[in-house]
Protein backbone atom coordinates (compact mmCIF):
# COMPACT_ATOMS: atom_id res chain seq x y z
CA UNK A 1 0.00 0.00 0.00
CA UNK A 2 2.75 2.42 -1.03
CA UNK A 3 2.30 6.16 -1.51
CA UNK A 4 4.25 7.93 -4.24
CA UNK A 5 5.02 11.51 -3.24
CA UNK A 6 6.20 14.06 -5.82
CA UNK A 7 7.53 17.42 -4.65
CA UNK A 8 7.52 20.20 -7.24
CA UNK A 9 7.30 23.89 -8.00
CA UNK A 10 4.75 25.32 -10.39
CA UNK A 11 6.79 25.69 -13.63
CA UNK A 12 6.62 29.46 -14.02
CA UNK A 13 9.34 31.55 -15.74
CA UNK A 14 11.81 32.99 -13.27
CA UNK A 15 10.78 30.57 -10.48
CA UNK A 16 12.13 27.26 -11.73
CA UNK A 17 15.35 26.04 -13.31
CA UNK A 18 17.00 29.42 -13.01
CA UNK A 19 20.43 27.80 -13.37
CA UNK A 20 19.53 26.93 -16.97
CA UNK A 21 19.52 30.65 -17.76
CA UNK A 22 21.60 31.34 -19.78
CA UNK A 23 21.81 29.78 -22.32
CA UNK A 24 18.07 29.09 -22.08
CA UNK A 25 15.64 31.95 -21.61
CA UNK A 26 13.44 31.98 -18.49
CA UNK A 27 10.47 30.88 -20.63
CA UNK A 28 12.47 28.00 -22.12
CA UNK A 29 13.76 26.94 -18.71
CA UNK A 30 10.19 26.92 -17.38
CA UNK A 31 9.03 24.90 -20.38
CA UNK A 32 11.76 22.33 -19.74
CA UNK A 33 10.72 22.17 -16.08
CA UNK A 34 7.10 21.66 -17.09
CA UNK A 35 8.03 18.87 -19.50
CA UNK A 36 10.12 17.13 -16.84
CA UNK A 37 7.32 17.45 -14.30
CA UNK A 38 4.70 16.16 -16.74
CA UNK A 39 6.89 13.16 -17.61
CA UNK A 40 7.37 12.38 -13.92
CA UNK A 41 3.69 12.70 -13.04
CA UNK A 42 2.52 10.56 -15.96
CA UNK A 43 5.08 7.89 -15.04
CA UNK A 44 3.84 7.94 -11.44
CA UNK A 45 0.23 7.74 -12.59
CA UNK A 46 0.99 4.46 -14.36
CA UNK A 47 2.59 2.86 -11.30
CA UNK A 48 0.65 0.42 -9.07
CA UNK A 49 0.42 2.36 -5.79
CA UNK A 50 -2.27 3.06 -3.22
CA UNK A 51 -1.97 6.85 -3.31
CA UNK A 52 -0.32 9.53 -5.44
CA UNK A 53 0.48 12.86 -3.78
CA UNK A 54 1.83 16.08 -5.29
CA UNK A 55 3.32 18.48 -2.74
CA UNK A 56 3.20 21.65 -4.80
CA UNK A 57 4.66 25.12 -4.42
CA UNK A 58 2.21 27.07 -6.55
CA UNK A 59 -0.93 26.17 -8.44
CA UNK A 60 -1.77 23.09 -10.54
CA UNK A 61 -1.83 23.51 -14.31
CA UNK A 62 -2.73 21.49 -17.42
CA UNK A 63 0.43 19.44 -16.86
CA UNK A 64 -1.21 17.68 -13.89
CA UNK A 65 -2.91 14.37 -14.80
CA UNK A 66 -5.86 13.11 -12.76
CA UNK A 67 -5.40 10.82 -9.79
CA UNK A 68 -3.22 12.99 -7.53
CA UNK A 69 -3.92 14.46 -4.12
CA UNK A 70 -2.46 17.98 -4.35
CA UNK A 71 -1.12 19.42 -1.09
CA UNK A 72 0.64 22.76 -0.52
CA UNK A 73 4.31 22.51 0.39
CA UNK A 74 4.14 25.13 3.10
CA UNK A 75 7.05 27.31 4.15
CA UNK A 76 10.60 26.81 5.31
CA UNK A 77 13.78 25.45 3.78
CA UNK A 78 13.67 22.40 1.54
CA UNK A 79 14.41 19.96 4.36
CA UNK A 80 11.43 21.31 6.31
CA UNK A 81 9.14 21.15 3.28
CA UNK A 82 10.19 17.57 2.54
CA UNK A 83 9.65 16.63 6.17
CA UNK A 84 6.19 18.20 6.15
CA UNK A 85 5.28 16.34 2.96
CA UNK A 86 6.29 13.00 4.50
CA UNK A 87 4.37 13.88 7.67
CA UNK A 88 1.14 14.01 5.67
CA UNK A 89 1.56 10.45 4.40
CA UNK A 90 1.05 7.14 6.14
CA UNK A 91 2.59 3.77 5.47
CA UNK A 92 5.46 3.19 3.03
CA UNK A 93 6.10 6.41 1.12
CA UNK A 94 8.45 7.06 -1.80
CA UNK A 95 9.56 10.60 -2.63
CA UNK A 96 10.41 11.83 -6.12
CA UNK A 97 11.33 15.29 -7.39
CA UNK A 98 10.57 17.00 -10.69
CA UNK A 99 14.15 16.88 -11.98
CA UNK A 100 14.37 13.31 -13.31
CA UNK A 101 12.03 12.85 -16.30
CA UNK A 102 13.85 9.58 -17.05
CA UNK A 103 12.08 7.89 -14.10
CA UNK A 104 10.14 4.80 -15.13
CA UNK A 105 8.13 2.09 -13.46
CA UNK A 106 11.02 -0.24 -14.19
CA UNK A 107 13.46 1.87 -12.20
CA UNK A 108 11.10 1.91 -9.23
CA UNK A 109 10.03 -1.72 -9.59
CA UNK A 110 12.13 -2.90 -6.61
CA UNK A 111 10.42 -0.34 -4.37
CA UNK A 112 6.96 -1.31 -5.58
CA UNK A 113 7.42 -5.08 -5.42
CA UNK A 114 5.42 -7.14 -2.95
CA UNK A 115 8.53 -7.75 -0.85
CA UNK A 116 9.92 -4.22 -1.15
CA UNK A 117 9.72 -3.51 2.56
CA UNK A 118 10.59 -6.96 3.85
CA UNK A 119 13.64 -6.50 6.11
CA UNK A 120 13.97 -3.01 4.66
CA UNK A 121 13.24 0.36 6.26
CA UNK A 122 14.32 2.74 3.51
CA UNK A 123 15.21 3.01 -0.17
CA UNK A 124 17.76 5.54 -1.41
CA UNK A 125 18.51 6.65 -4.97
CA UNK A 126 21.65 8.81 -5.29
CA UNK A 127 21.88 11.63 -7.82
CA UNK A 128 24.93 12.51 -9.91
CA UNK A 129 25.16 15.98 -8.34
CA UNK A 130 25.64 14.54 -4.86
CA UNK A 131 22.00 14.71 -3.84
CA UNK A 132 19.33 12.06 -4.16
CA UNK A 133 16.55 11.52 -6.68
CA UNK A 134 14.38 9.27 -4.54
CA UNK A 135 13.91 8.45 -0.90
CA UNK A 136 11.55 5.77 0.33
CA UNK A 137 10.60 5.30 3.97
CA UNK A 138 8.61 2.41 5.39
CA UNK A 139 7.62 4.75 8.22
CA UNK A 140 7.55 8.36 6.90
CA UNK A 141 9.12 10.03 9.94
CA UNK A 142 9.72 13.73 9.24
CA UNK A 143 12.65 13.94 11.67
CA UNK A 144 14.66 11.82 9.24
CA UNK A 145 14.82 14.84 6.91
CA UNK A 146 14.72 17.89 9.15
CA UNK A 147 18.15 19.49 9.49
CA UNK A 148 19.73 17.67 6.52
CA UNK A 149 21.59 20.32 4.45
CA UNK A 150 19.95 20.42 1.04
CA UNK A 151 21.22 21.48 -2.40
CA UNK A 152 24.88 20.79 -1.65
CA UNK A 153 27.32 18.31 -3.23
CA UNK A 154 27.08 16.23 -0.02
CA UNK A 155 23.31 16.25 0.50
CA UNK A 156 22.99 12.60 -0.44
CA UNK A 157 25.84 11.65 1.87
CA UNK A 158 24.25 13.51 4.77
CA UNK A 159 20.80 12.04 4.13
CA UNK A 160 22.18 8.52 3.81
CA UNK A 161 24.09 8.99 7.07
CA UNK A 162 20.92 10.20 8.79
CA UNK A 163 19.13 6.99 7.80
CA UNK A 164 21.99 4.83 9.03
CA UNK A 165 22.26 6.75 12.29
CA UNK A 166 18.57 6.04 12.91
CA UNK A 167 19.33 2.32 12.66
CA UNK A 168 17.44 1.83 9.41
CA UNK A 169 18.13 -0.95 6.94
CA UNK A 170 18.62 0.85 3.62
CA UNK A 171 18.56 -0.53 0.10
CA UNK A 172 19.87 1.46 -2.85
CA UNK A 173 18.53 2.15 -6.31
CA UNK A 174 20.64 3.09 -9.36
CA UNK A 175 21.97 6.62 -9.56
CA UNK A 176 20.34 9.17 -11.88
CA UNK A 177 21.23 12.62 -13.16
CA UNK A 178 19.06 15.59 -12.18
CA UNK A 179 18.35 18.48 -14.52
CA UNK A 180 20.20 21.26 -12.70
CA UNK A 181 22.37 23.01 -15.28
CA UNK A 182 22.37 23.43 -19.06
CA UNK A 183 24.85 20.56 -19.69
CA UNK A 184 22.43 18.23 -17.88
CA UNK A 185 19.66 18.85 -20.42
CA UNK A 186 21.02 16.79 -23.36
CA UNK A 187 22.35 14.09 -21.04
CA UNK A 188 18.99 13.56 -19.34
CA UNK A 189 17.18 13.80 -22.67
CA UNK A 190 19.38 11.01 -24.02
CA UNK A 191 18.42 8.85 -21.03
CA UNK A 192 14.72 9.41 -21.79
CA UNK A 193 14.59 9.63 -25.59
CA UNK A 194 10.82 9.21 -25.90
CA UNK A 195 9.89 11.72 -23.22
CA UNK A 196 8.26 15.13 -23.48
CA UNK A 197 11.46 16.51 -22.02
CA UNK A 198 13.63 15.00 -24.77
CA UNK A 199 11.32 16.26 -27.52
CA UNK A 200 11.45 19.79 -26.14
CA UNK A 201 15.19 19.64 -25.52
CA UNK A 202 15.71 18.69 -29.16
CA UNK A 203 13.68 21.70 -30.30
CA UNK A 204 15.64 24.00 -28.01
CA UNK A 205 19.03 22.39 -28.68
CA UNK A 206 21.91 24.65 -27.68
Amino acid sequence: MTTLLVIAKEPRPGRVKTRLTPPYTPDEAAALAEAALADTLHAVRAMPVARRVLALDGRPGPWLPPGFDVLPQGTGDLDERLANAFARCTGPTVLLGMDTPQVTAGLLAPVLADDAWRACDAWFGPAADGGFWTLGLADPRPELLRGVPMSTPRTGEHQRARLSAAGLTVRELPGLRDVDTAPDVPRVAAAAPHSRFAALAARLAR
